[in-house]
């Protein structure tokens, strides 16, 4: 009898639980011998926040085939609202027990999933209302409309003096960390990857693959879409969350910009539309990138920084050679070589083994 399908993703999510654990642990011991660690563990942090970033986003632009450029926006109403939890009701509540104590451990952690859900929550909400209206277009016009969406959501953060306003949302709890961010970009993954494969998701394939093929065949184009946007943006506003808190805690409108937007969607477009592992592997390629050619400044005449120069190029270059991305539509494993014997015989080859 094949085993559930929750049963597998049960056991999944208790593996995945207990390695983030235990590298949690191997870098907090290391990092008390070595300060250096806490810079390679900003790294990973940010590999982990791009990557759930990355997915959510492929769920609307690789799977349901929409072009979304306001995913930056998502993520600030996520991480501003979050913020907004932990700094003004959930912060101080915690406060109550001492630092050292199991009570501020444990209600710590509980206000941060909490805050980062309810952020989740409030970006999705975001995503329904910008989805709705919108969502009857296509193509570029879809994606100036979430462009300016995005640059909306900015503007009005400016204007919000409750959090900061122009000069910077400071004093967030710092409660985010390694287990966390990986922990939520595992079930990012896991969400998508079930999605593709749920009746949901082969609506989004159809829309993807043509609309109006889809729409002759009974399919809600545009309720599909905004369930999409829906969930690409209560991922993103959860990534946001976790970013909020995490070290030095400090939110502003300026790290939300279209810029932001743009990198999401590199990373999407680099491993390819519809490739759940390539937007992993392009996210952790294009965050390391840009720290991993800091040392090519030393040997630059004048300490000029060329590493965007590089990185731009090293971009232009894979797309001119591989306009489909790392892995296409694809997944990594399927490029691992398979057993003969898994492969099903072609009809009429007698020399295959029988089937049984």
């Amino acid at each position: 009898m094949p085993r559930a399908w929750w049963l597998r993703d049960i056991i999944l999510l208790i593996l995945l639980v207990a390695v983030l654990v235990g590298v949690t642990y191997l870098i907090e011991y290391a990092a008390s011998y070595y300060s250096a660690v806490r810079y390679y563990q900003r790294i990973l942090v940010m590999m982990g926040i791009n990557i759930t970033l990355a997915v959510s986003l492929n769920i609307i632009n690789g799977h349901a085939g929409q072009f979304s450029l306001g995913h930056a926006g998502f993520m600030a109403v996520g991480a501003y609202f979050a913020a907004f939890l932990t700094f003004y009701y959930f912060g101080p509540y915690v406060d109550r027990f001492p630092e050292d104590s199991t009570e501020h451990w444990i209600l710590q952690n509980a206000m941060l999933v909490i805050a980062v859900l309810l952020g989740g929550v409030a970006a999705a909400i975001a995503g329904y209302l910008v989805g709705l209206p919108s969502l009857r277009l296509r193509g570029d016009y879809l994606a100036i409309v979430t462009l300016g969406f995005g640059e909306i959501i900015r503007v009005l953060i400016l204007n919000i003096e409750k959090i900061g306003a122009a000069r910077g949302f400071s004093g967030i709890p710092a409660w985010s960390n390694f287990f966390w961010v990986f922990f939520f970009a595992g079930i990012t993954i896991l969400i998508s990857n079930r999605l593709i494969h749920s009746s949901v998701g082969r609506a989004f394939l159809a829309v993807r693959e043509d609309q109006i093929a889809a729409e002759a065949m009974g399919v809600d184009t545009t309720r599909y879409k905004v369930k999409a946007f829906i969930i690409g943006s209560c991922l993103a506003g959860i990534a946001g969350g976790l970013f909020a808190h995490y070290t030095p805690a400090y939110l502003n409108p300026t790290m939300f910009t279209f810029i932001r937007s743009f990198e999401v969607v590199a990373m999407v477009v680099l491993g390819g539309l519809g490739s759940i592992s390539g937007a992993v592997v392009a996210a952790v390629i294009l965050t390391f990138l840009p720290e991993g050619l800091r040392t090519v400044k030393e040997f630059m005449p004048g300490g000029r920084d060329p590493r965007m120069v590089i990185y731009s190029l090293m971009l232009i270059i894979l797309m001119l050679t591989r306009p489909q991305g790392l892995f296409g539509r694809r997944e990594l494993w399927e490029f691992l070589p398979r057993r003969k014997d898994t492969i099903a015989p072609k009809e009429g080859d007698e020399t295959s083994p029988p089937v049984t």
